[in-house]
């Protein structure tokens, strides 16, 4: 099953559609590399994926184990880097709406570190993670 349709629309602008929702991203290149910059770039929607990827898969176990993460919000930072540009580092803070005791938090940090997109990653894309709440592991 086919999960999106992108169209470029000129002007280093793209149109990505959901299929099965139907609901739309639009990238633009970024200012320093010929851009608007309006919108996300590409590169920004591999950080990003990253970080809701894992605010995801934390709210998976969350449930599981019954602790409500509702406005848990993740700050996300790219690094890019040249000969190839690329992306080099991807820095997020992830922080709690709530109290967590430091079981919970390692809990919650591991998983993190095992969603798709985490493991989909190449391993020269360094990904630091921090986590921010009562008790900051």
């Amino acid at each position: 099953m086919t999960t999106s349709k992108v169209t470029y629309q000129g002007n280093l602008r793209t149109q990505a559609i959901h299929l099965q929702s139907n609901n739309q991203i639009i990238t633009d290149a970024p200012i320093d590399n010929h851009g608007k910059g309006e919108a996300f770039s590409p590169t920004d929607l591999l950080a990003t994926s990253l970080a809701s990827c894992m605010l995801t898969i934390i709210g998976i176990k969350a449930r599981d184990m019954d602790i409500d993460i509702t406005g848990t919000t993740a700050e996300v930072t790219k690094v890019m880097t040249a000969n190839p540009r690329r992306v080099s580092e991807i820095h997020i803070i992830v922080t709690f709406n709530n109290e967590l005791d430091d079981r919970t938090q390692t809990i919650f940090y591991n998983t993190a570190l095992t969603c798709p997109v985490a493991k989909s990653i190449h391993p020269d894309i360094t990904q630091n993670v921090t986590f921010k709440c009562a008790k900051p592991l």
